[in-house]
């Protein structure tokens, strides 16, 4: 697999309800979120997305729970990571990646981050592998955002967190909003559908357990040690927090938002 980034010109796509302020908290639709591990939380971005006023539907495919047909009852959904790949043949990762197309026929607004970008990747039809010299990315990694990352979302930071060995190709007709080196594709857009590659939603304490539990990787190629991990944290992060709390604000009013230091939230600080 090559993993060479691919531009498009932009897509045009209807506009959303704009997000008001002023709706009640209890007014508004819950974000469906998807995750793939007992123990798995939505991390980060389920906090930003309940300071924003929005309750969490999570479901877990892998352990029974079922997809909704429509997103009527949702104002968006967003699938998160996971140890498992886009390509293993189990009934659950089949099922969520053809699911996809709900949000992308309604045009909802869906977030695939990590395994959820490559599902959403593999969905529209690029292929998704692991980098051909078998090189990771585990800690920090800088990143580039394109002209259309900074219209989709100004103030992108330049380096985010990882945790993967596998990554994907463009899929045609689709905006590549960031790119990086060892994986090109760091960032993508098809219409209100967008995916990460990185990991936007890890707090302090998921870094602690990801770097106890998942300590054997260090040792692969191009993964960070463990100690840059928290250090590069100290530095990257708060640019990173204001960033993801100004997608989340534009992802579900479907307009992009000014990134300003009044969206750096006290609950999305940990």
């Amino acid at each position: 697999m090559s993993f060479q980034p691919v531009r498009f010109g932009t897509r045009a796509v209807g506009k959303l309800p704009a997000w008001d302020p002023a709706v009640p908290t209890g007014a508004r639709l819950p974000i469906l979120v998807v995750l793939h591990q007992e123990a798995s939380t939505p991390g980060r971005v389920g906090n930003a997305l309940r300071a924003l006023g929005h309750s969490l539907d999570i479901r877990r495919p892998r352990f029974g729970d079922p997809l909704p047909r429509t997103l009527d009852g949702h104002a968006g959904a967003v699938v998160f990571g996971g140890p498992m790949s886009a390509n293993d043949p189990d009934d659950y990762i089949r099922n969520e990646i053809g699911w996809i197309g709900v949000p992308l026929r309604e045009r909802r607004p869906f977030l695939g981050i990590c395994l959820g970008a490559q599902m959403l990747a593999m969905h529209l039809g690029a292929r998704v592998a692991p980098h051909p010299q078998g090189r990771v990315q585990i800690g920090y990694y800088p990143i580039r955002p394109t002209a259309a990352g900074y219209a989709a979302c100004p103030g992108w930071p330049d380096h985010v967190y990882h945790w993967h060995r596998e990554g994907f190709e463009l899929p045609a007709g689709c905006e590549l909003l960031a790119e990086g080196d060892d994986f090109p594709v760091q960032a993508l857009r098809s219409g209100s559908a967008f995916g990460f590659q990185f990991h936007p939603d890890v707090t302090t304490a998921m870094m602690h357990r990801w770097t106890t539990r998942g300590h054997d990787r260090f040792d692969q190629p191009g993964a960070r040690p463990c100690r840059d991990h928290f250090a590069d944290r100290a530095i990257y992060d708060v640019i990173e927090r204001t960033w993801l709390t100004s997608f989340l604000t534009g992802w579900l009013r479907g307009e992009p938002v000014d990134t300003t230091p009044d969206f750096i939230m006290p609950i999305a600080a940990e």
